[in-house]
């Protein structure tokens, strides 16, 4: 209710307490949706400060403010060295002014994402400058229609049948809800009319309250069951909102969402843990593959005459397996790669060793962060998180829109970039130099990260999961059979001046994969 008419009635005229025969002394802007107006006189410094980012539109009225020295430009020329006469509250309107002494008025008009800051010349009907620009309307907005008239009277409130909304448009989000707890749309009107009379008392009564709504704090003119704060005074109350929902409210949300992302880390390396420990102990129990090489060839004669399956006798468990060939496949062929697979298993299952004890360091190194975020109390602590975690960038932006598609395979991420742009900022910002990266040899394509996370080894799994992802990202997307070039990031350079997404790679080798993209790798789609 902060910004409705009936709270500003109230602030207004301790606005003018706090303000009157103060000098402005300067006006400026930060970031282009907060305007800050500075005021002096012999006893104290005071500021206005208006913060217009919808959906988090908020003022206060701080006694110190610490002007950044860069990023910052002057506004309002007009009202330097004015002096500051009164402040009063738009008859119904979520608007205030400020009289200053050259006769200029000044507008806060309180709209939701329409807010703005209005400078009116004296005797100008319209204003000459706008905070706000890109909100044209109000160009054309006249001084003398802020101001609202409603009949308050009960024969006007019978002619509406008391509708609520149309009798008293201001009254806000938090009075409509008190009464539709009373059942005021199903009552009769004389009841209606009494649950008015009643809200407005209260309306009409000096007690602010803080309190906690749909996980945001609000302010409330209304008697409340769990109040974070009560206030007598007005500026004060909007002071403490100020700072508890947008100061302290976003430091709350950023910290949780960035919490909720390590967390999510954490999850994962779990569960690449637990499935490759599975994986790791069927690969030991189970029977090598040279075993089922040994039996085919033993009965090389059951493929013949063309045949591409059989039931063969395992001598080694004495049960009967079934063996499949592919086309034009040989029965020796199948056996060689069986007995190269079996060769590889040791190799294997160490690589899977070595990676699952990477992941479990991984995994503790989240947890650590987690319990030091947990422990952070300030935006200037988390700044100092942020930046000592800078490894971490990903995640830290991931509010914001990032220049590369994310896939998860097998516990690693894999980044794909989304343009030629996002391919040049995807190496420049998010890389690092053990991270491995891939793309289509000799055509035009997107980059590719498999994210290292301190793991020397990738599992050739995870490589050509990712180079089958850089083949289909690239012009070779409708080939059988694609070349892609690897090596790790710190061999990849930019070279200035050149397109975007040209590099230079050094010390990069060669796979030959079949181009699939995330649909048929991961059963989903971009």
């Amino acid at each position: 209710m902060h910004l409705n008419y009936h709270f500003l009635k109230f602030l207004c005229p301790e606005l003018q307490l706090a303000f009157k025969g103060k000098t402005i002394v300067s006006c400026f802007s930060q970031n282009k949706d907060e305007l800050l107006i500075e005021t002096e006189d012999e006893g104290e410094s005071r500021f206005i400060r208006a913060h217009f980012l919808a959906p988090q539109i908020y003022f206060s009225f701080p006694q110190n403010f610490q002007r950044a020295k860069r990023n910052s430009i002057n506004l309002f020329p007009e009202i330097i060295h004015d002096v500051i006469l009164e402040c009063s509250v738009f008859d119904f309107e979520r608007a205030f002014c400020f009289l200053l002494k050259s006769g200029n008025r000044l507008v806060f008009k309180l709209h939701a994402n329409r807010s703005n800051v209005l400078l009116y010349p004296e005797n100008s009907s319209l204003p000459s400058t706008l905070f706000r620009n890109n909100i044209s309307e109000d160009k054309e907005l006249g001084f003398s229609s802020l101001n609202k008239n409603f009949d308050l009277s009960k024969s006007a409130f019978i002619e509406l049948e008391g509708n609520a909304s149309r009798f008293l448009p201001t009254l806000g989000a938090l009075p409509r809800k008190w009464l539709k707890e009373r059942n005021y749309p199903y009552t009769d009107l004389e009841t209606k009319w009494n649950l008015m009379q009643e809200l407005l008392d209260m309306l009409d009564t000096p007690l602010f309250s803080l309190v906690e709504k749909n996980e945001e704090v609000q302010l409330s003119l209304l008697p409340e069951e769990e109040v974070i704060k009560s206030f007598s005074s007005p500026i004060k109350a909007v002071n403490e909102l100020f700072y508890l929902a947008l100061v302290r409210g976003n430091f709350e949300r950023e910290k949780k969402s960035l919490l909720k992302k390590y967390q999510e880390q954490v999850k994962r390396s779990k569960s690449y843990v637990e499935k490759s420990t599975k994986k790791l102990e069927e690969l030991r129990n189970s029977a090598p593959p040279s075993q089922l090489a040994d039996v085919i060839m033993a009965n090389l004669h059951a493929f013949q005459n063309g045949n591409l399956e059989a039931e063969l006798l395992d001598f080694y468990s004495g049960e009967q397996v079934k063996v499949k060939l592919k086309p034009n496949q040989k029965p020796q062929d199948l056996a060689a790669s069986l007995y190269r697979k079996s060769k590889n298993r040791k190799l294997e299952w160490q690589q899977l060793e070595k990676t699952i004890s990477a992941k479990k360091e991984q995994q503790l190194l989240f947890e650590l962060k987690i319990e030091e975020l947990d422990n952070i109390g300030d935006f200037r602590g988390l700044k100092a998180f942020k930046k000592q975690n800078g490894e971490d960038k990903a995640l830290q932006k991931e509010s914001v829109i990032l220049p590369f598609k994310a896939f998860e395979f097998e516990g690693f991420s894999i980044w794909v970039g989304k343009s030629a742009q996002a391919n040049d900022e995807m190496l420049r910002g998010y890389s690092k130099k053990d991270d491995l990266w891939l793309h289509a040899r000799m055509v035009p394509g997107s980059h590719v990260l498999i994210k290292a996370s301190g793991m020397k080894i990738i599992p050739a799994g995870v490589l050509e999961t990712a180079a089958q992802l850089a083949a289909f990202y690239s012009k070779n997307k409708n080939e059988s059979l694609a070349p892609v070039i690897y090596t790790e990031a710190k061999f990849v350079r930019k070279v200035k001046g050149s397109p975007a997404g040209s590099v230079v790679v050094e010390k990069e080798k060669v796979l030959m994969v079949v181009p699939k993209g995330p649909e048929e790798l991961f059963g989903k789609g971009d």
